[in-house]
């Protein structure tokens, strides 16, 4: 049977708001005592509050919203109450659309999205699928030679290649690949810079210097008007942009540029990652997506498409997002001021068991049978919700769908080890190396 939204409070009568239910300070000290995950507090105050509650990290209170139909509340129906003030990543990504607000944001949104439906999205088909090629045939020499690989590193390079022949219309090369590292170590050093901007720069400003040279070159090579062998990329639109539109300075095409490659392979690479780690523990969810139909099938698609939905709800890449109330409000009854900051958190949601029966379990099938999951729009938002919503859903989709049908029927990882927890960054990341060899895979 469907599993259907919690249906939350009554229909809201006006006069009758309640106060949101409240954690207590003792709950929050045990968990600054124990040195725990953020995700460990929320989880306690979502079990202890249910799926709208109130707790203090400071002086004034946070609301924590899993509960679906207040998640469609703030991210979609009213967006335009609850606001995002700023990015965790700003300082890598600048005033790129995921950072920007207001009509900046709008301005930047609007130019963008057309690039990622219909025309857009054929264009960057046969620069993913050669992605893809180029790593099957990498783990094929892996295979051949017995060499041992990190799979998440695999992951990364294929990702990055991806968004990068998207973006300057050129396969990634080596000396590019090494220095757009430094991408990633900034993101993963994020969370734990100093409070103050300007320290927080100098702590990571020889990576960011590198990040800066290769965005200049390829704005430049783009500038120029040199197409790469795919063809002209996405970084051409934005430089052509700034013909037209003085906004777009060198510095936001650099931004925009820095924040397509963060959301195009960041997030792609760990989904990915977790994938391969889901299925060597489940390695029966493999075989049935692969006995779903022959090789190009839609049915074999759509069998390797849950395998990556089912991934996105365990792991979702957004699995926190914060935004902040401009005006007083009632939210499934409760009443909100303004002022208050919220805590949408997709991590919990997805793992709702009122909403998604043995939460934990990896389940693809969920995916495959309308009647397993939950309806409401608010229970599954791996990528957000709503005008904010990330731009790049069906290239992520598309990118890990296309990669998975080339690499699943060939080879199986064994990996030597595996990590036993994950760290809650930017993304929700497993917490260390994931060296394998490949085997052949029996289909």
């Amino acid at each position: 049977m469907a599993t259907e939204a919690s249906p939350g409070p009554l229909p809201h009568i006006p006069g009758t708001e309640r106060p949101v239910p409240a954690a207590g300070p003792a709950l929050v000290e045990r968990w600054r005592s124990g040195g725990g995950e953020l995700v460990d507090l929320l989880s306690q105050v979502r079990e202890r509050c249910g799926g709208i509650a109130s707790f203090r990290l400071g002086p004034d209170p946070t609301l924590l919203v899993t509960d679906p139909q207040a998640v469609q509340h703030v991210l979609a129906r009213h967006a335009d109450r609850y606001v995002k003030r700023s990015h965790r990543a700003r300082l890598l990504i600048g005033d790129g659309v995921l950072a920007a607000t207001g009509a900046a944001w709008q301005r930047q949104r609007r130019l963008l999205q057309s690039q990622f439906t219909g025309t857009g999205m054929r264009r960057f088909e046969q620069r993913i699928t050669e992605a893809a090629r180029t790593t099957a045939g990498r783990w094929a020499g892996y295979a051949r030679t017995g060499q041992t690989l990190d799979v998440g590193l695999e992951m990364r390079r294929f990702a990055l290649d991806s968004i990068w022949r998207s973006l300057t219309g050129h396969p990634l090369d080596d000396g590019t690949e090494r220095e757009l590292a430094a991408v990633t170590a900034v993101a993963a050093a994020l969370p734990t810079l100093p409070a103050d901007v300007t320290d927080a720069q100098d702590a990571v400003a020889a990576d960011l210097a590198r990040i800066d040279a290769v965005a200049r070159h390829a704005i430049e090579t783009a500038r120029s008007g040199a197409a790469g062998p795919d063809g002209p990329g996405l970084l051409h639109v934005l430089v052509d942009a700034a013909t037209e539109r003085p906004e777009y300075t060198d510095q936001l095409i650099r931004d925009e540029l820095i924040t397509l490659l963060v959301a195009g392979h960041e997030t792609t690479a760990t989904t990915l990652t977790w994938l391969y780690l889901l299925l060597d523990r489940y390695p029966a969810a493999r075989e049935e997506a692969l006995a779903a139909g022959g090789e190009g099938s839609t049915q074999r698609s759509q069998a390797v498409q849950a395998l990556v939905h089912e991934t996105l709800r365990l792991y979702p890449p957004a699995w926190i997002l914060p935004r902040h109330a401009t005006e007083d409000d009632t939210l499934a009854g409760y009443s909100v001021t303004a002022g208050t900051d919220i805590l949408i958190c997709p991590y919990l949601t997805h793992r709702d068991p009122e909403l998604w029966p043995d939460p934990e379990h990896f389940d693809p099938r969920r995916f495959t049978t309308r009647d397993d999951r939950p309806t409401h729009p608010g229970a599954y938002l791996p990528f957000g919700l709503g005008p904010r919503a990330c731009l790049g859903l069906q290239f992520a989709l598309r990118e890990s769908t296309v990669l998975l049908e080339h690499l699943l029927p060939a080879h199986v990882p064994a990996f030597h080890s595996t990590p036993t927890k994950a760290t809650y960054g930017i993304t929700v990341r497993p917490d260390g190396a994931t060296p394998a060899t490949l085997e052949p895979a029996r289909t």
